[in-house]
């Protein structure tokens, strides 16, 4: 892949990238702390208003040209924060709930062109072959070349049960394919679960919806159910999950902990953005092992939840280190029904760990090797934080450099390897465990 410096990232067609704080009714009036305006800058910016206005080749629209300019001063702050317009903050609404119209794909932008970040589980363009690290040149006839996102993304709605061809640059083919993808009401399953033959529960997580916490409580409750007490263990996969809403977050990992447990706190510049969330319930699994799979498409309320177990040695953390967004954006309404998207606090585990730009390492790293020749198998690229032009710096020390072990598994056609090494970890700690109890009782 190119270089990702210049990539802004976003969900098509709702769903964004990360830890989000929706407040309802909050609507900043004024700064606690009155700083003196910056009067040569407002001059400066009414100066280029006004050419602007006198001297460009077209007449332009005053809203047009304001709209810009908050546009521009948001973005210029950081990659998730932004200024949402009447349909755009409708649309984060309902990418929060888990039903959206579209194709199902999660994009950004890469030299001009649309790059698949990742297709959405079991949707339309998952089903047609949609891979992550595509590169999207056409859509239907139209070149996307030099689009914004926001046009590319209007291209890919339209009614359910209409076709839309993607012309796909990928690296494995010599020449652009042509991928008709279906569209449809993208309803989003956030969590599937199943029952392993050996008596391990599989719990998958797509996203972190306002719904997913009961989900996933429903999830174990429904292994539970089906293996009664020969349940042994759980692995919980937040792989490509790219967050959501802090409360899912927040939730989710208080199935797995205890009461009083914390879970994450908050910091920030306002008073209100000091915050700290700890589990209210006692431990649904009573202290059955769980191993958590993350990898670089792991982000914010999946780093949040992986961070939790790991910290309280709660769960095992398996795979490859997640993606490094440790910031809470909170979600302003304004007038003419827009909104701000603000970054407002950076968030920590509860061993005081910022993970902003640098991730959590799992305490056990997968390496995929070839099927064959048995070499480091070459992986899709994953954006990270730290690639993003503008990204917030990491103000603590980052604790972790390098995970404590690492197995090197062989790739299978069609096999989940990385999710057979998690059930061999699992196993062996269930092992473990016994052979430790039987010499305490011994």
């Amino acid at each position: 892949m190119k270089d990702f410096k210049n990539m802004t990232m976003a969900m098509v067609l709702g769903l964004s990238l990360g830890v989000s704080l929706i407040l309802s009714h909050q609507v900043l009036a004024k700064p606690e702390s009155e700083e003196p305006l910056p009067l040569a800058d407002i001059h400066l910016f009414t100066d280029v208003y006004a050419r602007v206005k006198r001297d460009y080749v077209e007449t332009v629209d005053d809203h047009k040209l304001i709209e810009g300019a908050i546009r521009g001063m948001i973005a210029s702050l950081d990659p998730h924060s932004s200024f949402l317009g009447k349909d755009e903050f409708k649309e984060l609404q309902i990418g929060t709930s888990g039903e959206f119209g579209g194709l199902g794909i999660e994009v950004g932008l890469d030299g001009g062109f649309i790059r698949v970040i990742a297709p959405i589980d079991d949707t339309p363009a998952y089903r047609a072959g949609i891979k992550a690290g595509d590169l999207i040149i056409q859509l239907g006839d139209t070149s996307v070349k030099g689009m914004s996102l926001s046009q590319a993304v209007k291209l890919m709605r339209g009614a359910a049960g209409t076709t839309l061809v993607l012309k796909v640059v990928r690296e494995s083919e010599a020449a652009p394919i042509d991928i008709p993808v279906m569209r449809d009401v993208i309803r989003i399953k956030s969590v599937r679960n199943k029952l392993l033959d050996n008596d391990i529960g599989y719990i998958r997580v797509t996203s972190f919806q306002s719904k997913t916490t009961r989900n996933v409580s429903a999830a174990v409750d429904s292994l539970v159910a089906k293996a009664g007490s020969d349940l042994r263990g759980v692995v919980l996969d937040l792989r490509n999950n790219p967050g959501g809403v802090l409360t899912g977050a927040v939730g989710v990992s208080d199935i797995f902990l205890d009461d009083g447990e914390l879970i994450v706190y908050t910091e920030g510049r306002a008073a209100d953005a000091a915050l700290k969330y700890s589990a209210g319930t006692p431990d649904k699994l009573q202290g059955l092992p769980v191993v958590i799979l993350i990898n670089g498409g792991s982000a914010s309320a999946s780093e949040i939840v992986a961070g939790a177990l790991q910290d309280h040695k709660r769960a095992t953390l398996v795979g490859s280190k997640s993606f490094g967004k440790g910031s809470v954006q909170t979600v302003l309404p304004l007038q003419e029904k827009a909104a701000l998207k603000l970054t407002t606090a950076r968030y920590f585990t509860p061993l005081g760990r910022s993970i902003q730009a640098s991730g959590i390492v799992p305490d056990i790293a997968i390496k995929v090797t070839n099927e064959m020749s048995g070499d480091v198998k070459k992986a899709n690229k994953f954006v990270r934080e730290a690639d993003l032009e503008g990204h917030l710096e990491n103000n603590k020390e980052a604790s972790q450099e390098a995970a404590g072990k690492v197995i090197s598994v062989r790739a299978e056609k069609d096999k989940d390897v990385v999710l057979d090494a998690a059930v061999g970890i699992i196993e062996k700690i269930i092992k473990t465990s016994a052979m430790a109890s039987q010499k305490n009782e011994g």
